[in-house]
């Protein structure tokens, strides 16, 4: 959400600059993550979600994917949705290198990052 009234203004830097997701490497080195993927849910989300959207749980969560290099958080929840299913659905590694040299254009511009 924009102005989110919880985020600090070192908080927003950390958010627009993604450098509040490098902890999830950690993740990614133990094996819990991909670099590449839907992001992870909440399990109360996952409670909340129909039989098509439960697809998104099929692959490992990554700390980028479609989504993220498509509008991050412009984009609306119907649209994220889509785009992970585009990625369940298409997978492939070289979707993964695609997805990974657009992440670094989408750091760097820091649109739709709150």
């Amino acid at each position: 959400m924009k102005r989110d009234p919880r985020v600090t203004k070192v908080g927003s830097i950390l958010r627009r600059t993604s450098l509040d997701e490098l902890p999830q490497l950690l993740n990614v080195i133990n094996g819990t993550m991909s670099m590449v993927g839907p992001r992870p849910p909440l399990m109360s989300e996952v409670a909340g979600y129909d039989d098509d959207v439960r697809r998104r749980l099929l692959v490992k969560p990554g700390m980028t994917g479609l989504w993220q290099v498509s509008g991050r958080s412009d984009l609306s929840w119907q649209e994220s949705v889509r785009l992970d299913l585009n990625y369940v659905d298409n997978w492939s590694p070289l979707l993964d290198l695609r997805i990974l040299a657009r992440t670094a254009n989408a750091v760097i511009r820091g649109t739709g990052a709150y």
